[in-house]
């Protein structure tokens, strides 16, 4: 099977293999815990957590998401609050790690914390200077911008329209406009340690690049994150690491996964349209969570709705109804392999979507088949192909609330209503579809004088 992922440094697909083989070492910029994590927060978790999971049917994988815990954010938020710094982070990792969990994101092989890795951030810091590509100033460390040439090329604008668009500090102690601060002085209410320059803190720029050096080495094959992170964040990664190693590449490959808007519009605090991961499992399991945001292809917008969470109940309801129609496959999945085409579509540039709809075609597959043996073993493939996506993992009965007749009554009445609802208003495809997924989950039905009546196929 060929891989082959969208880098964003070359806008266009490439072949992928690891530079060190099996091994497949990869970077994600984690949480800045200042507050509660969104569903704007969510989508890379999952997004590359599937990512690493269909990497390790193949390599050996060592996956990094770190945790910023010292930020201006979060300092801004203790003084809003008057809480302690400490406790306002510490609350903020707990709920993270606890949401992400819901939503079946696997913990990352390795975990950093900013606050862990000072000594590394000095060191580096103090490597370039010597090396004239980053100068002191009232107590301040800046980057130079202008001793490396490639600036911009991750973002694809010249310097101007980085510096135009640029969310950069103008201070007079700056040599250039767009130099960015790798230290900065700290008063006493602040976190500090140490340094050349006096007490102070890290940029967040720098936090990554000593990081991601720490636990992965110089090259990374895979660095991701969300698209707001191409400017500043990663192109300054990319300026400060190359220069600190000599010239060496930082990351073979960029990843970026697109926005999340909520009903067609960009989330925002000052919109009022945030929505927090916590609420939505109250109303939803995390796995219906997990499928609304895989629903769209990683690098496109996602438009989130409440029509999309309960259209995920109901693809969901229709995958865990065909394994309840076979048997046997429970203490045999482990050792199946997952389906080769749901793995081809992963593999073309993580294609969920794609792969979704293969899941779905091993589901019809499962209720057409007449042959126990055929449909054990189906189910077992439809297991095993859900693992990789991090789905299909509840117990069946808890799935369906302890009482699977009643659950799927209710389910399959709301659908008659809705074809029903879909015929009146002559839309038939949508009457047809209805059908359709009925007919996916394993359930009859009968139109009549007296209306519909259904039952299940076996």
């Amino acid at each position: 099977m060929n891989i082959k992922f969208y880098n964003t440094l070359t806008r266009q697909k490439e072949a992928f293999e690891p530079a060190n083989p099996p091994k497949v070492t990869i970077y994600v910029c984690g949480p800045t815990v200042y507050n509660l994590p969104h569903i704007g927060n969510a989508r890379p978790a999952v997004v590359f957590d599937v990512l690493a999971r269909f990497l390790r049917t193949r390599f050996e994988v060592l996956y990094a998401r770190n945790i910023t815990d010292i930020d201006d954010k979060i300092n801004a938020r203790a003084a809003e609050t008057g809480r302690p710094i400490k406790e306002i982070a510490g609350e903020n990792v707990d709920a993270y790690l606890a949401d992400m969990e819901a939503l079946g994101v696997c913990r990352p092989d390795i975990e950093p914390y900013a606050t862990d890795h000072i000594d590394q951030m000095i060191e580096m810091i103090s490597g370039l200077i010597e090396s004239g590509h980053a100068y002191e100033a009232e107590g301040h460390v800046l980057f130079r911008v202008s001793s490396y040439d490639d600036y911009g090329h991750l973002s694809r604008r010249d310097r101007r329209q980085l510096m135009d668009g640029a969310r950069v500090e103008v201070a007079p102690y700056k040599e250039d406009a767009g130099d960015f601060v790798l230290w900065k002085p700290s008063t006493d209410d602040l976190p500090g340690w140490d340094s050349r320059g006096g007490r102070g803190r890290p940029g967040w720029h720098i936090e990554c690049s000593a990081m991601a050096a720490e636990h992965l080495g110089n090259t990374i094959d895979i660095h991701g994150g969300g698209n707001d992170l191409i400017f500043p964040h990663h192109e300054n990664e990319i300026a400060q690491s190359t220069c600190a190693h000599g010239g060496e590449q930082f990351a073979r490959f960029w990843m970026h996964n697109g926005f999340v808007n909520v009903d067609h519009t960009k989330m925002s605090k000052s919109l009022g349209n945030v929505i927090l991961v916590r609420d939505l499992l109250g109303d939803q399991p995390g796995e219906v969570v997990r499928l609304a945001l895989l629903s769209a292809h990683y690098r496109q917008p996602l438009d989130w709705s409440d029509e999309l969470l309960e259209e995920s109940r109901r693809k969901l309801d229709r995958l865990y109804s065909a394994l309840r129609n076979a048997e046997g496959w429970q203490d045999s999945w482990q050792q199946a392999e997952p389906a080769p085409a749901f793995l081809e579509a992963l593999g073309d540039d993580l294609n969920t979507p794609k792969a979704l709809a293969e899941l779905f075609g091993l589901a019809r597959a499962l209720n057409k088949s007449e042959d126990a043996a055929e449909k054990t073993q189906l189910a077992a493939t439809l297991r095993a192909s859900g693992e990789v996506i991090g789905l299909l993992s509840a117990d069946l009965e808890e799935w369906f609330g302890g009482d699977e007749d009643d659950d799927l009554a209710a389910t399959v009445e709301a659908m008659l209503e809705q074809r029903v609802a879909a015929r009146a208003a002559k839309d038939f495809a949508e009457a047809d579809r209805i059908r359709d997924a009925l007919t996916e989950m394993g359930i009859v039905i009968e139109d009549g004088p007296d209306g519909t009546r259904w039952q299940r196929s076996r």
